[in-house]
């Protein structure tokens, strides 16, 4: 499996600090672990020595002290959790937009309504914003790549400066990355507004380029432009692609086509690619080398496209994911996320990537280490923990749970995120059955 092309997060570096993780788990590891971490970064990992570690901060090396101990009794430590994809700006919107026809096109038209009417002002998004990145936290979340809508319809870009400044707010503990999601139509002469704000939004400060050129009836055009504009912004590329079961709308082939042809040297991601999934295995497999060839990222949204699609094959409804155990096999980079949470395109959710890895295992039939590698800020860490460990960044997510299926199944609210080997979140749930006085005699 190739790591997907992201960026693991920020190290979180504090010069000169020292602190250890004691009594950890870490799957296919027997026994409990200590690890040492130094200016944000894994420098020691050794059987644990919990007893004597609890009550002394003395580092038995000699080598100084470590100014912070973090207990974390047992729990099993993964690497720390990237929401993939996000739509801060939409979301925890559910009980003010309705969708009428529960479908992508209903979804489209009640945020647009919404949105046209300024139903939602630059302090009330900046707080839902601000929201799901602390229940992000919480999960066991460092870092996000969230897609803002960009376009004529918020020319004084509100929706960018009020997610940016929710942002702000959580510097230091969950880095956040802003695709300029930008509305259609964006290529031809009705696009020139869309396109002079994607300008103002790139002066702004946005980290990606994002779109959906399959809405357009010049996808090609579209895709063409966004590269360019790329190329000259020195920005990578995140595109919402083909969300759509009719095998006819088949984008990311021209995307591979066009990223191969011009020899595009930014990081270019397709995002749901649901259409992928009904074509001919044969020519599953032909796009997918394409993809390879062209290192394309993929990243499927399991929940969002399972809400959305499928409403008009009430026989043998299809699950409509991306194919993801077929682009794996290829040796694809793939990632997972969230997508909406809580809004007019998917109304449940719960900020919780194990809960995207969890709908890979049941909903495409992946292996539940696959699956949370796709979700993970660092998929190597997963492959040989130890050994990748070492020099990493202090970035995990401990959970109560023994193995990485566990974490999946169970998804333990008992967490702690850790960055840069400090516990900056941790949410513990008391669980107790209360006895009933049944009324018979003891």
């Amino acid at each position: 499996m190739r790591t997907p092309e992201f960026s693991s997060g920020s190290s979180d570096e504090r010069a000169n600090t020292r602190s250890l993780l004691t009594a950890v788990r870490v799957s296919g590891v027997d026994g409990l672990l200590d690890i040492e971490v130094e200016d944000g970064r894994v420098v020691d990992i050794r059987s644990s020595t919990f007893e004597d570690t609890r009550n002394d901060s003395a580092d038995s090396s000699g080598a100084g002290t470590i100014e912070n101990v973090e207990h974390l009794d047992g729990m099993l430590l993964v690497p720390s959790l990237r929401e993939h994809h996000a739509h801060l700006d939409k979301a925890l919107t559910a009980n003010a937009i309705h969708n009428r026809t529960g479908d992508l096109a209903g979804a489209i038209q009640a945020w647009s309504e919404a949105e046209n009417s300024g139903k939602f002002d630059f302090e009330e998004m900046q707080l839902r914003a601000e929201s799901a990145i602390e229940r992000m936290l919480f999960s066991g979340i460092t870092s996000v790549r969230t897609h803002v809508n960009v376009g004529e319809s918020d020319p004084d870009l509100r929706n960018l400066r009020a997610v940016s400044a929710a942002r702000e707010r959580f510097r230091g503990l969950v880095d956040v990355e802003i695709v300029a999601l930008v509305q259609n139509p964006l290529a031809g002469s009705l696009g020139r507004g869309n396109r002079q704000i994607l300008g103002k939004a790139i002066e702004f400060g946005i980290d990606l380029i994002g779109g959906c050129p399959h809405l357009e009836t010049s996808s090609d055009d579209v895709i063409s432009h966004v590269l360019d504009v790329a190329e000259s912004a020195d920005l990578d590329v995140d595109l919402h692609i083909d969300e759509s079961l009719e095998p006819d709308m088949l984008t990311i082939e021209s995307l591979a086509k066009q990223t191969l042809s011009r020899g595009f040297a930014r990081r270019v991601t397709a995002s749901h690619c649901v259409s992928l999934s009904v074509q001919p295995v044969e020519r599953q497999e032909s796009i997918a080398s394409l993809l390879y060839e062209a290192r394309i990222t993929v990243v499927a949204l399991p929940q969002t496209n399972l809400f959305l699609q499928g409403w008009k094959h009430p026989q043998s409804t299809p699950r409509g994911i991306a194919p993801v155990k077929m682009l794996l096999e290829q040796g694809v980079s793939i990632a997972a996320g969230g997508d909406n949470v809580q809004d007019a395109f998917n109304p449940m959710g719960r900020f919780d990537p194990l809960e995207t890895a969890s709908l890979l295992v049941m909903a495409s039939h992946m292996d539940p280490g696959d699956a949370l590698r796709a979700v993970s800020s660092d998929a190597r860490r997963l492959a040989d923990p130890v050994r990748e460990l070492i020099g990493s960044p202090a970035n995990f997510l401990a959970i109560d749970a023994t193995n990485v299926r566990e974490a999946l199944a169970s998804a333990s609210p008992n967490r702690r995120t850790v960055r840069g080997g400090r516990v900056v979140a941790m949410t513990n749930i008391e669980r107790r059955v209360i006895a009933a006085d049944t009324g018979h005699p003891k």
